[in-house]
Parts: C-alpha cells; structure tokens; sequence
C-alpha cells in the first residue's frame, strides 16, 4: 500500500510525494490531478508502478542529459543531483546507467581531463585526494594516471617556495615547520620537500 503521508510545493510548479514509509517521487501539478493523488489518500499500485517505471525515468534521463549539456560530471556527481533533484534512489541509478551506456559519462574520462588541467599546480596526491571527493576510484584514478605526464613535484615545491616568498637558507625553524606542513597538506611527500629546501638552501648560502 502507498499512502500519501504529505504532499510538499517546490519551485516551477513541482511537487514532492512523500509516501508512507517509501521514497518520495517528485510529480507536477497536472500529474496530482491526472492520478488524483491527494494527503491521506492511497496511490493505487498501477498507478504507482506507471510513475515509477514509465514517467519518472523517462524524465530522469532527459535530466542527467541537461545536467551534463552543462558541465562533466562524475557518476556520484550526477547520481547526487539528480536525487537533490526529487528522484528516487532506484530511479537515479536508471537515468546514470543510460548515459554510462552511451558514454555520456566516464570517471577516468573525467579524472585524466580534470588531473591534465591541473597537473602543473597539484601534487599527485592531492588530485587523487580532490578527485575521490568528487567520486572517482582508487582504481579508475590509477587508470587515468597511467596516461598522464607525472608532474614535476620538485619543480612544483620551488614555485610554492616563489610565491610564499620562503628563502630556504634564511627561514627560522618555526616558519620551516609551517612551510613544510603546508606543502605536506597538498600531498608533497617529506622526501621531495626536504630535497628541495636543501637545494635551495646550498644555492642560497653559496649565492651570499
């Protein structure tokens, strides 16, 4: 039985059915009245099978097509908007299976693109870091790193060390530590940082 326990306005003449104990199923106001659904009454099971497996993932997927016209998405990324967006868990995972399928959206796709866009200013880690946030895999990041150029992290510490104004032979301890912690959060091993601020600190001194 789906009782409709509340009925709930959203913007641009959208509603959201919360039914008793289910998943709640977004609906227009010319939907509520072709199915006569009203609070405190029972959705009549055709009637709910025709919302959830006929209208809703035929709309679901003509979303996730306008959502990715707009910008690439990882798969969570669009599994997310489209459940903010209302739709139930079951019928978001059929709108993110169809565009898979035709390739619409590809996680190591979108991870080699997002890691060439920023591989000259981000350690390694830190875009294996930031990519998982977005939902991208251990195993679909290391997919899209193999074909990546690796980034010169050495290369990288002297530019920080340039834009933080850090002079390697002249900085106090305190400020080293700091320096060093700051490099570590983005994912620059201690090896690497400590190599070059030796470096820099032998060019410095023999430079005086």
């Amino acid at each position: 039985m789906h009782l409709v326990s509340r009925i709930e306005k959203r913007s641009s003449g959208r509603y959201q059915i919360l039914l008793d104990g289910e998943d709640s199923i977004p609906l227009y106001w010319k939907e509520l009245k072709h199915y006569g659904i009203e609070e405190g009454e029972v959705l009549a099971e055709k009637d709910y099978q025709e919302i959830m497996e006929a209208l809703l993932p035929v709309r679901a997927k003509k979303k996730a097509l306008h959502l990715l016209e707009r910008m690439d998405r990882t798969e969570q990324q669009l599994r997310q908007k489209l459940t903010e967006g209302g739709y139930p868990p079951v019928v978001a995972e059929e709108a993110v299976s169809y565009v898979k399928q035709y390739h619409y959206i590809d996680d190591v796709r979108y991870a080699y693109a997002y890691m060439e866009a920023h591989r000259m200013s981000k350690s390694l880690r830190q875009l294996e870091r930031e990519l998982y946030q977005k939902g991208i895999s251990k195993e679909d990041f290391r997919k899209a790193a193999a074909h990546l150029e690796v980034p010169d992290e050495e290369q990288q510490i002297r530019e920080w060390m340039r834009k933080k104004r850090f002079c390697a032979a002249k900085a106090e301890q305190k400020e080293t530590e700091r320096f060093v912690r700051f490099l570590l959060y983005r994912g620059y091993t201690m090896s690497a940082i400590r190599n070059v601020i030796r470096q820099c600190a032998e060019d410095e001194n023999s430079e005086m």
